[in-house]
């Protein structure tokens, strides 16, 4: 790997904090440029890459029947590496400003509709044990607060604050939110706990909430199947995840509403724009109601 690689992914994880699966992501992007050009250009290091170079790597990729979604992240990544060394004055002339990545067509966020997360909760699927309340919980943490399978994966016990109604999550580098639940949610949460120290006597009262049989905290595979699980039942939806109930409770809190800012903060989000999708979930639903109640229509 040549240094100015590993020089970026040091800062994605030291000064960035970046994620282990953003690194992860940057850092096989890269290498896949970097062997493509020691493969075709071996005289030419990978900072003094020319966009002709880039262009030729992408029509590779899409020659190789890659999406164009795939690519035009592969470019993103490229992007940050050469901004990245552009202002630390590595690179004089940044080679991406004079490439134009492939044009991906927008998806809309999937979500589960209302009716079907009703018939989730209220339907008898969830049994009378630890692992049943377990599951619950798990599903309805999801739903009522909209938070990442990283957080909640990562939850202690004095994360949540059962008095105040709200429980903290520590989201993308290392950004502290507060998120609020409701007094049904409560009830969830205290008989979960009941039962977790009924079957855990011994535990650390702060450790995490959900673990695996190894007392370790859980793993995302083992919530992902508890997820689908459960949405497989109610749903018929291409995507059945934890980040699809994430979705979900964006685009419910939308059209009942809630203010979008306001969903923003809730997220996480960084930037409006990454909330403002959601609004487009609305929009076609509100041409549904069109198309099917209106006579001209």
């Amino acid at each position: 790997m040549e240094k100015s690689v590993s020089q970026f992914l040091d800062y994605l994880k030291f000064e960035r904090r970046s994620s282990v699966n953003t690194v992860a992501a940057y850092e096989s992007d890269l290498a896949q440029f970097e062997s493509y050009m020691t493969l075709n250009f071996p005289d030419v290091p990978v900072l003094n890459a020319e966009p002709v170079m880039v262009r030729a790597w992408m029509m590779e990729l899409l020659d190789a029947e890659m999406t164009a979604r795939t690519v035009s992240r592969k470019v993103s990544s490229l992007r940050a590496f050469f901004r990245y060394h552009t202002k630390i004055k590595n690179v004089k002339v940044n080679p991406m400003e004079a490439v134009v990545a492939p044009k991906v067509a927008k998806r809309l966020p999937q979500f589960v509709e209302e009716t079907d997360m009703e018939n989730l909760f209220s339907a008898d699927l969830f049994e009378d044990s630890f692992e049943g309340w377990r599951d619950r919980l798990i599903i309805e943490l999801f739903y009522v607060t909209g938070m990442r399978l990283s957080e909640l994966i990562n939850l202690r016990r004095d994360d949540i604050n059962l008095y105040d109604g709200t429980v903290k999550v520590l989201g993308k580098r290392n950004k502290e939110r507060i998120i609020p639940f409701s007094n049904r949610e409560k009830e969830v949460i205290e008989k979960y706990l009941q039962l977790f120290d009924e079957k855990y006597p011994d535990f650390p009262k702060n450790n995490y909430i959900f673990v695996a049989q190894n007392r370790n905290k859980i793993y995302p595979k083992a919530v992902y199947r508890i997820v689908r699980k459960y949405l497989d039942v109610v749903t018929t939806i291409d995507k059945r995840s934890p980040h699809v109930l994430r979705h979900t409770f964006a685009t419910h809190l939308l059209n009942h509403g809630a203010d979008i800012n306001a969903i923003k903060e809730i997220l996480g989000h960084a930037s409006l724009a990454a909330t403002q999708v959601y609004t487009h979930n609305s929009i076609e639903k509100l041409k549904n109601i069109y198309n099917q109640a209106h006579p001209r229509a």
